[in-house]
């Protein structure tokens, strides 16, 4: 299968990562989801995703192979000319193709991605199986099975028969972009971070880097058809389609009220009643148009021109141009519930209000709050960083789903 990569808006995703600082105040981590799915009220599939494979043994040179591509995991003290030179590969092709140099240490069981296919695993390189991992079919199982059976009954003296390959769902191998963190991918396939930690042996602090090569465990699905490089992945886990509500459906009553609202037409005096019809009334002046409030929920963080507008899954809040140095205020009163960097050292502070709500606030410099402060409405948070053009990323979230910040600023 070809590599995936994202580009572009995959850098303001990882303001995901930065939201799981809000675990901190629980005090409770033995059963946290680490992809944030327990935080606010927005689709949830943890108890399904939780269900996914484990990662398949090696081969004695550290070979996992699939129908579409082959990795390798590295043992203790290995190279990435090490590990070249054992299974037979260039160790420039196989350092440039994962994103590092020749020399790299590797730490044990790290996954490398091969360039190109090696001999398949057998019996006589320490696997269980003959060739790559096959996705799980009952039909073959079955007939396998019933032609071992024949076989043994053919002849008593039948050779060993030869081994079932290995099955299992093909992960997807998943090329990390520029600002991508493990948890912002962990959040677009939908499972757990600690899944892609285990089957990529990530380090304690789940560093990953620009040009990596990690797995993605599927849970028993197949695997994507296969695309090419640099191709942008279509975001997996998507809820389903909400129903239509009952009011929807239902006709609204005929409008009968311009009958109603239509002026009399005047009465003939009664010549005939001996009295004179009066006057009537002039009628009263309508009433001075009272001032319009100001009712949008959030002030504006900064004053400028939106340049990239809110478009979910490429872009989950909106870019507001302005001058570097520009002062960055908060959208409401709240307290600060993230002060933190992606992994190109950009600046992402998140302010949590009331109602579950969060503001999330990126390209900074010069920040003036720290985690815990308590914030008030249109209080200074930072300045606009550089940049060409230099602007504010203003994202708005209840729990972890996306919110168009339009429907809420002035």
């Amino acid at each position: 299968m070809a590599a995936i990569r994202r580009t572009g808006a995959s850098r303001f995703l990882t303001t995901t990562a930065a939201l799981v600082v809000l675990v901190g105040c629980s005090g409770e981590t033995s059963n946290f989801d680490f992809d944030l799915r327990d935080l606010g009220d927005g689709f949830d599939t943890s108890d399904a995703v939780f269900n996914l494979p484990d990662r398949p043994a090696p081969d004695d040179r550290g070979v996992i192979s699939y129908p579409n591509y082959q990795v390798a995991l590295a043992q203790q003290g290995d190279t990435v000319t090490t590990v070249a030179t054992r299974l037979g590969l260039d160790p420039t092709a196989l350092a440039r193709f994962n994103g590092v140099d020749t020399d790299t240490a590797l730490r044990a069981q790290e996954v490398l991605a091969l360039p190109s296919r090696v001999a398949e695993p057998s019996p006589a390189t320490g696997a269980v199986g003959t060739g790559p991992i096959q996705p799980l079919d009952v039909g073959s199982i079955a007939t396998t099975a019933l032609d071992r059976v024949d076989a043994q009954a053919g002849t008593a003296a039948a050779s060993t028969p030869t081994p079932a390959p290995q099955a299992g769902a093909e992960p997807v191998r998943y090329r990390v972009g520029r600002g991508e963190t493990a948890f912002s991918i962990a959040r677009q396939f939908n499972i757990p971070v600690s899944s892609i930690a285990a089957w990529n042996t990530l380090d304690a602090n789940l560093t990953v880097r620009e040009g990596q090569f990690l797995l993605i465990p599927q849970s028993g699905a197949p695997a994507p058809a296969p695309s090419v490089a640099d191709t942008p992945a279509t975001t997996p886990g998507t809820g389903s389609v909400t129903p239509l509500p009952p009011s929807a459906a239902t006709p609204l009553p005929d409008d009968d009220t311009a009958a109603d609202a239509a002026p009399q037409a005047p009465q003939a005096p009664n010549l005939n009643a001996g009295t004179t019809t009066p006057t009537p009334e002039a009628p009263a002046a309508p009433p001075a148009a009272a001032p319009v409030a100001d009712n949008a929920q959030l002030v504006r963080p900064v004053d400028g021109t939106i340049i990239r507008g809110y478009a979910p899954g490429r872009n989950e809040g909106i870019d507001i141009g302005v001058p570097a140095g520009t002062a960055v205020k908060a959208a409401d009163a709240g307290s600060v519930a993230a002060v933190t960097t992606d992994t190109s050292g950009v600046a992402i502070v998140v302010i949590k209000h009331a109602d579950n709500l969060l503001t999330v606030y990126t390209n900074l410099s010069d920040l003036a709050v720290s985690k815990g402060d308590t914030i008030s409405r249109g209080q200074e948070i930072a300045k606009v960083g550089p940049g060409n053009p230099s602007f504010l990323h203003f994202e708005v979230r209840r729990g972890l789903d996306s919110l168009d910040p339009a429907d809420f600023l002035p």
